[in-house]
């Protein structure tokens, strides 16, 4: 794709939040930009300055599905995508993509789209009525799915047996801007605790996420009532499960171990500060927290779902914990506790295999697939 086959055209990302964007995708924008394309966003939740877009567009999306703010947003859309032609449309996370597909059933001369899927929302866990009801609504938007980028191979498998999209692809996430991490440092390290509140001899776990039940860091809060005194489990993030969680851990008596420090900007002097990272999460996609711990060389100790068993393969990469299992979790974290060795083996396995998700590896597979897609409009036009 030349600058110059480029000018003229638009992009549209959609997402269900700014911070996702913001987070995961500005790499992909500067380089439309660059390309010559007119690069719009259009996304819910807290707005934010999203750099590269020509123009951002507010939508009023909730987390239920059945919200009518949801199918308000995706007259917007609709009404949006009309009026400014867009040459292709990247949507992303579950919701918003369902949403702006919903937008383009049944209009003529519509976008290319592409759908990037950062975790199908159900599994072979998920109950029955559940799971039906969610692939019944990715199924109700294949016809206008024109390419489907998939990060784990259990999302590959359902995408294409199910045919849910013209084209399934998998690639390995978004890759990790390993810009955002620091070498070790000492320094760093104890000013992070420090302002914690985290003590330079505690064995501090790290998890960021948002508070969800989906995220379960009840799990890892429970599991803190059979860990020693010296373990300190740090987990970073907002969401409305966030003062459930500060409850619990007080009526375990455990507060003192449990640090909410909210949304953190810099979380690679987290990682640096911490001795392992964790996660206690229901179902993922590929999940970009595990691989940037990974990448910073730390252990880590996740639940054994899809998305995490991609990642890390139990006792080489990383170590594995049936989710849900408090105990279970506890007793892996007894394992690093114990053995500085294990620790430093896992950290450095870990880092070699997250070699293949760095920024640098995985934008040009993505960018490919775009590059890819695009042909398909310009034969159509006979350009």
């Amino acid at each position: 794709m030349t600058k110059g086959a480029a000018m003229g055209r638009k992009v549209l990302f959609t997402a269900s939040t700014y911070s996702h964007i913001v987070n995961f995708h500005l790499p992909y924008l500067r380089r439309f930009q660059e390309e010559g394309w007119t690069v719009h966003v259009a996304c819910g939740g807290q707005p934010m300055p999203i750099p590269y877009a020509d123009l951002t567009l507010d939508l009023p999306f909730e987390k239920s599905m059945s919200s009518p703010k949801n199918f308000k947003a995706a007259a917007v859309l609709r009404g949006k995508i009309r009026e400014e032609g867009y040459d292709l449309i990247s949507t992303h996370t579950s919701l918003a993509a369902f949403f702006t597909r919903l937008a383009l059933l049944g209009l003529k001369g519509r976008p290319l789209v592409a759908n990037m899927v950062h975790g199908y929302l159900f599994d072979d866990q998920t109950p029955w009525h559940k799971r039906s009801l969610l692939l019944a609504a990715e199924r109700s938007t294949a016809s206008v799915t024109d390419l489907l980028l998939t990060m784990n191979r259990w999302d590959y498998d359902a995408a294409s047996a199910y045919a849910l999209g013209r084209k399934v692809v998998h690639i390995p996430g978004v890759g990790v801007d390993l810009s955002r991490l620091y070498m070790p440092d000492s320094e760093l390290r104890r000013r992070v605790r420090e302002g914690a509140g985290v003590a330079e001899e505690a064995f501090m776990l790290f998890y960021a996420a948002e508070f969800s039940g989906r995220k379960s860091q009840s799990v890892l809060i429970r599991a803190m009532e059979q860990l020693p005194g010296e373990v300190v489990l740090v987990l970073a993030g907002d969401g409305t499960m966030r003062r459930e969680c500060q409850e619990l851990a007080g009526r375990l008596g455990v507060s003192d171990r449990v640090v909410f420090p909210g949304q953190v900007s810099d979380v690679g002097a987290w990682y640096a500060a911490a001795d392992a990272a964790v996660s206690s999460s229901r179902i993922e996609g590929l999940p970009f927290n595990v691989m940037e711990a990974m990448s910073a060389g730390l252990p880590v100790v996740a639940s054994s779902v899809k998305g995490h068993e991609d990642l890390i393969v139990d006792g080489e990469t990383g170590l594995l914990y049936p989710y849900g299992d408090a105990g279970a979790f506890a007793k892996q974290i007894l394992r690093l506790l114990s053995s500085q060795s294990l620790r430093r083996e896992l950290g450095e396995r870990g880092q070699k295999s997250a070699a293949g998700y760095r920024l640098e590896e995985v934008f040009p597979i993505v960018w490919a697939q775009y590059e890819e897609l695009l042909p398909v409009r310009a034969a159509a036009e006979g350009r």
